[in-house]
């Protein structure tokens, strides 16, 4: 409880009352739970139990080669198809 707190920048007391049912937690706060726990709002709000998440944060600073590629991925379209076929050649189609 006292780390997901802290990941949650919530005090322990606060981040309690959720998980003790005392509290609700707004659409924010549980969009912002699915993100540090990667995984899905549906799946923290049970209409799920595929637990993956459902889109990724890629962050500058952890992970900056990653990062400049998608940058330039989404300036230049042309090349994003080519890196994702060459990754299908490369992995197979799954």
């Amino acid at each position: 409880m006292a780390e997901a707190s802290r990941r949650l920048n919530l005090s322990k007391i606060g981040y309690c009352r959720y998980e003790y049912g005392e509290r609700t937690p707004s659409i924010q706060t549980v969009e912002v739970i699915a993100r540090c726990f990667n995984t899905s709002v549906e799946y923290l709000t049970g209409q799920t139990d595929d637990m993956s998440p459902d889109y990724l944060v890629i962050s500058k600073e952890q992970s900056p080669e990653l990062y400049s590629m998608v940058e330039f991925c989404k300036q230049d379209k042309k090349a994003a198809e080519q890196i994702l076929e060459l990754y299908r050649e490369l992995h197979g189609s799954d």
